[in-house]
């Protein structure tokens, strides 16, 4: 497989001691532990944590991450802090438009014209009128 041009084998080991072994083309088999990481320059982005290839959550976590970063998102953390400003933009925009109905009711109680009300609170003549 690499005269054929594959840049990199694992060889996980299962029985005995947790362990990898990494072949390249121009270079001596290294065996790697659980506590050691795979690189694979070019090929992948982020190393990849022996451990994930025995331990199932540990697999999940790097997986998550590679899938964020697929995304955009440089971990779950990055993920959290954009949706919280989306919802305080969203909480805003909301805000606003409470006020601008709270201004326009408060005009039409004081018989305003309803289009002079649209007009000074930025709500549509529609809205204005279902008031």
């Amino acid at each position: 497989m690499l005269a054929a041009g594959t840049r990199y084998i694992w060889v996980v080991r299962l029985m005995g001691p947790q362990r990898v072994e990494v072949h390249t083309k121009d270079a001596p088999m290294r065996i790697l532990s659980a506590t050691d990481t795979l690189e694979a320059p070019g090929i992948l982005r982020n190393p990849v944590p022996v451990q994930a290839l025995f331990d199932r959550k540990e697999a999940h976590r790097v997986t998550l991450r590679n899938l964020l970063q697929r995304e955009g998102y440089e971990n779950l953390e990055a993920v959290l802090q954009e949706g919280e400003r989306k919802g305080e933009m969203k909480g805003r925009k909301e805000g606003r438009k409470e006020k601008a109905v709270e201004i326009a009711r408060a005009a039409l109680a004081k018989r305003m014209d309803a289009e002079l009300v649209a007009e000074i609170s930025g709500l549509s003549k529609g809205e204005v009128r279902a008031l």
